[in-house]
């Protein structure tokens, strides 16, 4: 196994609560703590957020394309299709997430840390992931269809049914994944380190990957 992943060193200035009506396309969130917000279908696309916090918002159908979340923190946030695909997420700490359908496919994640919490559905297809640490979370039927992983660990993870079709894994370790089901793509798991009983789980799906016929 090569280098574990770095994690983000988040360190947030005294923030300003946010006063707006509402986020705005290509608006610039600087500094602000968003607290208890009601974002449900809110266009925030190309939106730059800098040293913010997000605590308990409602993010159901927010539209976050292109955003870029840079030196923030986002606790207890909760919704189902949010729209963050070609975004970019970088020293970001995720906690305690309830999301569902969260669109992530084409987006850039760069020292995140999602810790606890449960998402369902996540589309990550060809997302870049590097330094990612998803720590003592729930994800359900994951999709790294086609993504790149470098540097990604899962640690007292739940993972089930996930798809890594197409993916190409770099240092990624697999050994804190409690279940670990791999729904597609066991054929690209190379580059990726697993535990001696986590093999023995997944033997019967690598055999029928393989054509192989145990009897």
């Amino acid at each position: 196994m090569g280098r574990g992943a770095r994690r983000p060193e988040l360190r947030l200035p005294p923030l300003e609560p946010w006063a707006g009506a509402g986020l705005e396309p290509d608006g610039d969130y600087d500094g602000l703590e968003f607290a208890d917000a009601d974002l449900t279908g809110q266009d925030a696309a190309g939106a730059r957020f800098m040293d913010c916090a997000l605590r308990g918002c409602a993010i159901d159908g927010t539209r976050l394309r292109h955003a870029r979340v840079l030196d923030s923190a986002l606790t207890g946030p909760r919704g189902v299709g949010t729209d963050l695909s070609e975004a970019t997420l970088r020293d970001v700490e995720l906690t305690d997430p309830r999301l569902g359908g969260t669109q992530l496919h084409g987006a850039v994640l760069e020292r995140v840390v999602v810790r606890g919490g449960k998402i369902d559905c996540l589309n990550l297809r060809m997302a870049r992931l590097r330094d990612v640490v998803f720590e003592s979370c729930v994800l359900v039927e994951p999709d790294f269809g086609g993504a790149r992983l470098e540097r990604v660990e899962f640690v007292d993870c739940a993972l089930k049914g996930a798809d890594f079709t197409g993916a190409t894994l770099k240092d990624v370790d697999l050994r804190g994944a409690a279940p670990l089901e791999i729904a597609r793509g066991l054929d690209r798991l190379s580059g990726a380190v697993i535990g001696t009983a986590q093999l023995l789980d997944l033997a019967p799906a690598l055999a029928a990957a393989l054509g192989i016929r145990v009897e």
